[in-house]
């Protein structure tokens, strides 16, 4: 009977400690990915005012930096960098899908994440409308994977809650991440790791609030819709914002995937070439909005949220095409910010039609539709602008405006952008497999 019950006590010791292990990996990579995200935002705050710094030389600087910046990250990805290209949440995704540990190692490592914190700076350097908040999301799921190491078995847990967790620590948006986590990167609830994943997102959220401070992403904003005609606004912004989103996403899909006629050989094999022409556009773009386009667009967006000031009438469209060419030039960076900032350029355009209406609000609907509509990720949209601008009045109307603006960006894209990038990424690490290694995310 002393034996059995010493045997008893040694296993139940044994559980016990493997479950204390899985949970200290998680707690401490979320503190690394919360401690990483705050870095990567301060950096490229830095990078954006030494870009504004040179635009005060001549405004007709980027017309060399920009398209130069661009063919160097490019030829700096392709030679020491594979995979850190673009977003970083397609990667993210594609990694939780494969089973072989190198295939996952190609696409989240901590080499990769190196690089993309320095390609991603580089490119806000040099005035690409990009964002920060993908790549920390590639990076999360990098720092995850190298203390996965520790707990093989639970890695695709490890890579989610990697990803929810820079979520999070990017945008200061615990519950966005949480979202994002179940919503975009696993498409379902797993009961085995969500309160891991949770406590993965609360210490990332933590760690970037005693390194930050608590505070709301684009500020606090009172401003909710007041009557009748104002409520129209929710389904003119839903329709406009998704039928762009749907657009964007489904021009840098095409991209992605290439041509198959002499213009998409041309681009594959002179890939600096066409990276320089795109920087060169993003430069174009840049000069003819008043210098407004260039890097996240996050400025911008907080100043005429806070004021109630319009952002020109030109915003929305420069800046959607400034994104798209960053998009699909092949540098590192994200679509996160670069697309509210899109999305509240439409609000200030349909504001125009609803004379007396609150701007703010109108704003806010356009940055959730057009986001809905680029991520087909209804709930992550809202979620995220309720929290960045700390306006729960507003809950209803951007639930409303994002599910209007995902039901119409199906209609121009059927498939989520990080969800068919990550299809490219699987069908290359598994060519091996039937139908090109392309297997559902579902």
């Amino acid at each position: 009977m002393t034996f059995a019950l010493s045997l008893r006590r040694k296993r139940w010791i044994r559980i016990t400690s493997r479950q204390w292990q899985r949970r200290g990996i998680f707690l401490l990579g979320g503190i690394g990915v919360g401690a990483a995200a705050v870095a990567l935002a301060q950096l490229a705050d830095l990078a954006q005012i030494a870009f504004a710094d040179l635009l005060s030389i001549s405004r007709y600087i980027s017309l060399v930096v920009t398209p130069l910046g661009f063919a160097l990250a490019v030829y700096l990805t392709n030679r020491f960098f594979p995979n850190a290209q673009g977003s970083g949440i397609p990667q993210a995704i594609a990694a939780r899908h494969l089973t072989d540990p190198k295939a996952r190692e190609n696409l989240v490592s901590l080499r990769i994440a190196f690089g993309k914190v320095i390609l991603t700076l580089f490119g806000l350097l040099c005035g690409a409308s990009v964002g920060r908040e993908g790549p920390t999301v590639q990076i999360g799921a990098s720092i995850m994977f190298a203390l996965g190491r520790f707990s093989p078995r639970r890695q695709p847990g490890l890579i989610l809650a990697g990803a929810a967790a820079g979520v999070a620590a990017a945008f200061n948006t615990p519950l966005a991440g949480i979202v994002f986590g179940i919503e975009e990167m696993s498409r379902a609830f797993e009961t085995r790791t969500s309160s891991l994943i949770i406590g993965a997102v609360v210490a990332a959220g933590l760690t970037s609030i005693a390194l930050m401070g608590n505070y709301a992403y684009f500020g606090s904003s009172a401003m909710t819709l007041r009557n009748g005609i104002d409520w129209l606004a929710i389904p003119v912004c839903g329709v406009v914002g998704g039928l762009a989103g749907g657009l964007f996403s489904r021009m840098v899909i095409m991209m992605a995937r290439g041509f198959s006629g002499p213009v998409g050989r041309a681009i594959k094999r002179y890939s600096l070439g066409f990276a320089l022409i795109c920087g060169f556009a993003v430069a174009i773009c840049g000069i003819v909005s008043g210098d407004t386009v260039y890097g996240t667009g996050y400025s911008q967006v907080k100043s005429a949220l806070e004021s109630g000031t319009p952002l020109p009438a030109n915003f929305a469209i420069l800046k959607f095409l400034a994104t798209t060419f960053a998009s699909i030039s092949g540098i590192p960076g994200g679509i996160f910010a670069p697309s509210l900032a899109v999305g509240a350029g439409i609000g200030t355009n349909v504001a125009s039609l609803f004379p007396g209406a609150p701007l703010a609000a109108i704003m806010l609907l356009g940055m959730v539709s057009y986001f809905a509509g680029v991520v087909q990720a209804p709930i992550t949209a809202f979620v995220i602008v309720t929290e960045m601008t700390d306006n729960h009045t507003m809950v209803v109307p951007l639930m409303a405006a994002a599910m209007i603006a995902y039901a119409t960006s199906r209609w121009v894209c059927k498939e989520g952008i990080y969800h068919a990038l990550a299809q490219g990424f699987i069908a290359r690490a598994t060519p091996h497999l039937p139908d090109n290694g392309v297997r559902s995310p579902d």
